[in-house]
């Protein structure tokens, strides 16, 4: 009898090519994701060694760090930003991968146009070099991020070598209140079990909240478990999987789906399947959080304080504590809803999907009026082209741009500083993005992260808002 097995297991043994007696594996990859920043190198050192890239048809290229999120018709002012698009354009076009350009009205963030082009998809593994590639294990997909020496490997014999990860179970159970949304419970979880809860883990997230929420909602959850120290995230196949695949430009069509489809119900963790750790939360009654500090792991509730170092008796928590507060400039038992923001962000391959811009235009909506006088800006950045043109479809711009928000073109933007969106010393923003940590959104940037909901609360009262209310 087959022993039970988990879902990541199961991924596992169906990509593993060989195993050495010290427990490294040669695991085939199905996709390859390849964005500007990480593939130039990798690319140089095939052309050194006078390689060829294996397999070009499983990759697919997408520029979204260092592009302008405005005027980009003009073409990328900063040299450094345009060489690097450039290059990922070049060696796609050298070696017959295929790559959505900058004017490509698909073109958006690789972790969100991978789903909807269909490039990502149950049973997968699927590898970028870049950390939040774990986004696409809301698929099924044994997805992870990669350093550039592994880039160029996969490029050259389409595997990888490593070492099996760990199972853990991180079970959701209870209803979410109007208004509180997968960022809020993504933040919650990684409170409870820490920065490092899932080190040398692969987190499955499961339970009758998982269940409940949308891909988007999932695909949320696991681009943040790499914050809490994992190496992927993982939400096993259910109808809300299948429906939001099917019809998408590369995802199988008749007898080929009807086949696929049979597979992928194949795709969860048997019942009796052993994990290495298990977590069980109930979140019936979590408030919308942000954060205080400077990692994802520093969060409170809405309606919370900022909390005491002195009052935790860890010496090594205490002293982060410290020195965030430091940073951040905030004083202990400071409400949080008395934050005062200088700049609001909603984008990034966390939240830019059309379910949040939805979710941001409601509140903007149901507020009324327009940015409030402190914020200096408000950035609305869809995830890709194909999601901007459906919020302009919805009228979802004009919301934003009459509340007198940015309404701008699809790119990573101010998740991290490495464009033309980025924050100045000692500036203070409402995030969608994924992490907070010092200097991630420009040197001396101070970020609070959050839901759509409530950063679009935020720019237009300049402070966090219980956004429940607006929900009810």
């Amino acid at each position: 009898m087959t022993a039970a097995r988990t879902l990541y297991d199961k991924l596992w043994d169906e990509h593993v090519v060989r195993v050495e007696d010290d427990g490294t594996a040669q695991l085939y990859v199905d996709r390859h994701l390849l964005y500007e920043v990480t593939s130039p190198q990798a690319f140089a050192g095939l052309a050194l060694e006078r390689r060829v890239v294996w397999r070009p048809g499983a990759s697919l290229g997408v520029c979204d760090h260092n592009v302008p999120t405005s005027g980009r018709a003009g073409g990328i002012r900063d040299p450094l930003s345009r060489m690097q698009v450039e290059t990922l354009e070049a060696n796609c076009d050298a070696h017959g991968i295929a790559q959505l350009r900058l004017l490509d009205p698909r073109q958006g963030i690789v972790h969100v146009v991978g789903p909807e082009q269909g490039a990502t998809l149950p049973g997968m593994t699927v590898v970028c070099g870049d950390s939040h590639t774990s986004t696409h294990g809301a698929f099924a997909a044994l997805a992870f991020g990669i350093g550039t020496s592994e880039v160029e490997h996969v490029l050259a014999t389409q595997t990888l070598l490593m070492k099996k990860s760990g199972n853990m179970l991180v079970e959701l159970e209870g209803s979410l209140a109007p208004g509180c949304t997968a960022k809020d419970l993504i933040l919650y979880v990684i409170a409870q079990i820490g920065a490092d809860g899932g080190n040398g883990m692969a987190i499955e997230f499961g339970g009758s909240a998982v269940s409940a929420l949308s891909m988007e909602g999932r695909m949320t959850l696991c681009n943040m478990a790499i914050e809490a120290g994992a190496r992927a995230g993982l939400v096993a196949v259910d109808d809300t999987t299948i429906a939001w695949l099917e019809g998408r430009p590369g995802v199988p069509r008749g007898e080929e789906w009807r086949q696929a489809v049979d597979h992928w119900r194949g795709l969860a963790s048997d019942p009796d399947a052993r994990f290495d750790r298990r977590v069980r939360l109930e979140i019936g009654g979590l408030r919308p959080r942000l954060t205080w500090g400077t990692s994802p792991a520093m969060a409170g509730d809405i309606d919370g304080q900022v909390p005491d170092p002195a009052q935790e008796q860890d010496a090594g928590r205490r002293a982060s504590m410290r020195r965030a507060l430091d940073y951040m400039g905030l004083e202990p038992g400071q409400a949080l809803n008395g934050l005062r923001f200088d700049r609001v962000f909603i984008g990034s391959c966390t939240n830019s999907r059309i379910e949040d811009l939805r979710a941001a235009a409601q509140v903007v909506l149901r507020m009324g009026g327009r940015v409030a006088a402190g914020v200096k800006q408000a950035l609305v950045v869809p995830g890709s082209g194909l999601v901007k043109l459906q919020a302009e479809r919805e009228g979802l711009d004009r919301v934003f741009v009459e509340a007198g928000m940015e309404w701008r073109e699809p790119g990573c933007s101010m998740c991290l500083a490495m464009n033309e969106d980025r924050l100045q010393p000692g500036e203070r923003c409402a995030s969608t993005s994924n992490r907070n940590f010092e200097g991630r959104q420009g040197v001396g940037g101070r970020t609070h992260l959050m839901s759509p909901a409530m950063a679009a609360a935020a720019a237009l009262a300049g402070h966090p808002v219980d956004v429940t209310s607006f929900f009810a």
